[in-house]
């Protein structure tokens, strides 16, 4: 009896009538959600999903940090496990080749992933000094690399804090052994992309609740930084209008001019990123704490 209770208590009926009630939302007033579209949940057997990114199919990678893996849903629908031991990876993204590159924050490393899922580490420090923790990364059109660094302690980590002080932005360029810092005024960044046309980057600061956007210079230079909107994320993405989709309680969507044209709840604890996958690039993939949903769209994605 008290289990019987405890299952049909005020409290759980209510967090599942709200919880059903979002899943099944009606999106019609999102333009840029397809007529019709209900958000759908995957699956939900993750401990924290993180970081995904869309290979040129269409096929969706990302994380599980807690458990140490990375997964692959594919454009038919099929989830299995892409690589077991991922270097605790969080932020995913590929390259023009087809090359997974990874922010694998047990070494503070970042790691460039194979299609076989063999990896080699592309960089692992800075002026001999250990990243607080490579977090989220986008990959221009000539192969470098924007990536944040906040710190974040771990408890697979064995040290108790970090050896660089400044939570940082760095660039790696194509071909170097040795990122250069390129944002290091910000209290946490945490999500991070860059623009269709490559001029622009944008990088949120999680802790100030901050997203700026930034021209991209010779040689990865950030100029002419500007507010873009108010509010902070975990993960972020871009559609092919150039809107701006946020993460963190729900989906936050902001035009090229920062107004917000939309907001996509999503019934878990936290969204901790998103990413446009399938064969047209028109579904948006969510990685949610321990559920990943899709979303049938009218734009697509640029990454």
């Amino acid at each position: 009896m008290k289990t019987y209770k405890k299952l049909i208590s005020l409290p759980n009926l209510l967090l599942l009538f709200f919880n059903s009630a979002l899943i099944a939302q009606d999106f019609d007033t999102l333009k840029i959600v397809e007529h019709g579209a209900k958000l759908i949940q995957i699956s939900n057997q993750f401990k924290f999903t993180e970081g995904p990114s869309a290979d040129k199919k269409g096929n969706v990678f990302f994380t599980d940090q807690p458990n140490n893996k990375i997964w692959k849903y594919d454009i038919n629908g099929q989830l299995t496990v892409f690589l077991e031991e991922s270097g605790r990876s969080n932020g995913l993204f590929f390259d023009k080749k087809g090359n997974l590159f990874a922010c694998a924050d047990e070494q503070n490393e970042l790691w460039k992933i194979s299609k076989d899922g063999n990896h080699s580490v592309v960089l692992d420090n800075f002026m001999s000094k250990k990243f607080n923790g490579p977090n989220d990364l986008w990959i221009d059109k000539k192969g470098g690399i924007f990536f944040t660094d906040p710190y974040y302690q771990r408890v697979y980590w064995s040290r108790k804090k970090a050896e660089i002080d400044a939570q940082r932005v760095y660039y790696l360029s194509k071909g170097n052994m040795q990122a250069i810092i390129v944002e290091e005024t910000l209290k946490q960044p945490n999500g991070i992309i860059g623009s269709k046309d490559g001029k622009h980057l944008f990088v949120a600061d999680i802790k100030d609740n901050k997203t700026y956007k930034y021209d991209i210079g010779e040689n990865g230079k950030l100029l002419n930084r500007i507010l873009f909107v108010p509010q902070g994320s975990d993960g972020m993405t871009l559609d092919n209008l150039g809107n701006l989709y946020l993460t963190g309680k729900a989906i936050t969507i902001y035009n090229q001019k920062g107004e917000k044209i939309g907001k996509i709840p999503v019934p878990s604890n936290w969204v901790g990123n998103i990413c446009f996958g399938g064969k047209n690039r028109n579904i948006l993939f969510i990685t949610a704490s321990e559920s990943i949903y899709t979303l049938k769209m009218n734009v697509k994605g640029i990454d």
